[in-house]
Formats: C-alpha cells, sequence, structure tokens
C-alpha cells in the first residue's frame, strides 16, 4: 500500500511554538492526532481513504518531528541532554490540547470539527473536545490508554524506559517502549518508516513522564460530550486498552465499538483498509446527524 496522492504541507505559529501539518481534501475538517513517539507521519495510510468528502487535517503535536524535543541540543553530555529533553516545554498533554484547539480555529473558524486520537492522542483528543464545547462533530478514540479520575495509580512504561534514553543503544531503548504497547517483537517486524519516524520523537519520552499522573473525569466526559463517539480497539492489543474502552462505553452508552481484526495498538497500520472503512462510514453518519 502506498500514499498515491500529495498532501499539502504547512506550518504556522500555534499555542506559542511553529507546527508543521499535512492536509488533503475538501469538506467538513477531520483532524488526526497522534499519539506516543509518533507525528503526522502515522496517518500516511489514513489520509488519502479519509479524504473522501472530507478535510484531513494532520498535525505533528509541538515538539515533535521536524523540530523534536532532543533533535537541537546543544549539550554534549548526557546529562545536559536529559535536561534539556525536561525542560522542553512544548511536549506536555495542557501544551498539546491548546495547539489543537487554536488549530482548529485557525484553519477552520467557526466550523465544527470531527477529532481523532490515537493512544495519547486519545487523551488529547477528548480533553480538546471539552475545551471546544458545541463545535466538536464527532470523536473518535482508537486504543485511549489513559487513566480516569479515582483509580489507583499505575507505573507506566514510559517511566522505566525514559531512564534509559542515552545509557542503551537508542534501538533497544524504543524497541522496549514498542514491544510493550504493541506486543512482543513488535518492534523488530516494523517497516523501516515506522523505525525512522520513532527514532526522530525518541527524546519525547522524557518530558512525557511528567504527564503520567495526568487523569480524565469519567463524569465530566458523560455530561459535557454529547457528540456521536467511536471507539476503536485492535484484536490483539494489550488488554489495558480494552479496560479503556470498556470504562468509557460505560460513560457513553451508545457509543459504536469496533475490534479491527488481526491488528493490535497500531490497528490503523496493521489493517488500515479495516481501520478506514469503519471510521469512513461512522464520519459519514455522524456527518448527517443535526447540527
Amino acid at each position: 500500500m502506498q500514499a498515491a496522492t500529495p498532501l499539502h504541507e504547512h506550518s504556522a505559529p500555534v499555542a506559542g511554538t511553529e507546527i508543521h501539518w499535512v492536509e488533503i481534501g475538501q469538506g467538513e475538517p477531520v483532524m488526526l492526532i497522534h499519539g506516543s513517539l509518533c507525528d503526522y507521519r502515522y496517518w500516511r495510510w489514513q489520509m488519502s481513504a479519509l479524504s473522501q468528502g472530507f478535510r484531513v487535517v494532520a498535525p505533528s503535536l509541538p515538539g515533535c518531528w521536524p523540530d523534536a524535543v532532543g533533535a537541537s541540543s546543544a549539550s554534549q553530555n548526557l546529562t545536559g541532554q536529559r535536561e534539556d529533553a525536561l525542560a522542553d516545554t512544548r511536549y506536555s498533554i495542557a501544551r498539546h490540547v491548546q495547539a489543537v484547539v487554536e488549530l482548529c480555529i485557525q484553519i477552520c473558524g467557526k466550523q465544527g470539527v470531527h477529532l481523532i486520537g490515537h493512544s495519547r492522542g486519545a487523551q488529547v483528543a477528548v480533553e480538546a473536545a471539552l475545551a471546544m464545547s458545541g463545535r466538536v462533530r464527532s470523536l473518535v478514540l482508537a486504543d485511549p490508554g489513559f487513566q480516569f479520575t479515582g483509580e489507583p495509580q499505575t507505573r507506566a512504561v514510559h517511566n522505566m524506559v525514559a531512564q534509559k534514553l542515552g545509557l542503551a543503544p537508542l534501538d533497544d531503548v524504543i524497541s522496549e517502549f514498542v514491544d510493550s504497547v504493541n506486543g512482543s517483537d513488535t518492534w523488530r517486524k516494523t517497516v523501516p518508516w515506522f523505525k525512522e519516524m520513532v527514532r526522530s520523537n525518541a527524546w519525547t519520552l522524557l518530558p512525557q513522564t511528567k504527564d503520567m499522573e495526568r487523569c480524565v473525569d469519567a463524569d465530566q466526559l458523560g455530561r459535557a460530550v454529547d457528540c456521536p463517539v467511536l471507539l476503536v480497539g485492535g484484536e490483539h492489543s494489550p488488554s489495558r486498552y480494552g479496560s479503556r474502552i470498556q470504562r468509557l462505553l460505560e460513560v457513553w452508552p451508545h457509543a459504536h465499538h469496533e475490534v479491527v481484526p488481526r491488528a493490535a495498538h497500531g490497528m490503523n497500520l496493521a489493517n488500515a483498509r479495516h481501520f478506514n472503512g469503519v471510521v469512513l462510514r461512522f464520519l459519514r453518519d455522524a456527518q448527517e446527524t443535526s447540527w
């Protein structure tokens, strides 16, 4: 499968920094929000497919490639590199939510927008939807991994892996992270372009550790989010993502739920045809609802 249709590339100041995004198509805007260690390249198999009747926009969140955390560190030693990465304020949930909201306003004006978030990007999408009450046409959450308010805190793999940055070969560090969220031996089998994307964003793991205790209030979601919702999981995704989806189905009893067969956490890549079909049908149905 190849991305055949040219994408339009843009950059602009958003949330106090310069961000980059690509877009394609015309119609109601659909914003794709990537997760950890990724950037807009993560959505390469969705851009053209979802542009059938929609304007599809995929930003690289602040602190991600092509101007990624750690990429321009002037320090020549490990301690300095780590301090630079941890001090980079561009990479945080709050900053990313701000960026999504401001970018939506900048490119969509008062028009409603469909938000699609994967993994960590699902939390950004949810918080952006709360911040843009009444302007979100629909919400798609693929394998959300966030914790809910009141749940016992668990030790995220991010913390353990991030401490190894600079102390072990880079591929060993990020392969541990990728395998933990998608399944054993995933990194070894991963295609070259994906590996290059993850390497480009590897140092974002450090500032990400500061957000590990940020939770989502399930009751607030139930009260404030009234647009159509689609929850998507991978057939072989780790159980922690399925537990998030089950809790959200309690919050939103009328939400749609789809499982992508023959896929794990990266279901939009492993089985792009199925994922794209499910999401496109949902977007078209949501488009037909009253507004």
